[in-house]
């Protein structure tokens, strides 16, 4: 599958993925990360590996996005919220004061 990383297309596979982290010893995870096989990988470690570029060079969303349609299990990838139904300047009163707000 074709994916843009730093501009840049890359033709990637998930076997072909897979091949090129075999022997990658994993970073420790802060954030958002991607399994491979049996090990979880920090995004940034696996954009670097894959595309051979500096790690500034790309974002953490660029490469959660083509792991994510490779089939990839992407753990910490954050789902959009629905938005919250916006309270009234009286219910937002009645909720501080610990009153039940009438809807």
């Amino acid at each position: 599958m074709r994916c843009v990383i730093a501009r840049f297309p890359f033709d990637l596979t998930k076997s072909g993925v897979l091949e090129t982290m075999k022997g990658v010893k994993p970073e420790q995870v802060v954030g958002e990360s991607v399994i491979i096989g049996r090990r979880t990988y920090p995004v940034m470690q696996v954009g670097q590996v894959i595309t051979r570029q500096d790690r500034r060079d790309f974002s953490a969303g660029e490469v959660l996005r083509a792991m994510t349609r490779l089939g990839f299990t992407c753990p910490g990838l954050r789902r959009a919220a629905a938005p919250e139904r916006a309270l009234t300047p009286f219910q937002r009163a009645a909720a501080l004061l610990g009153a039940p707000a009438a809807v």
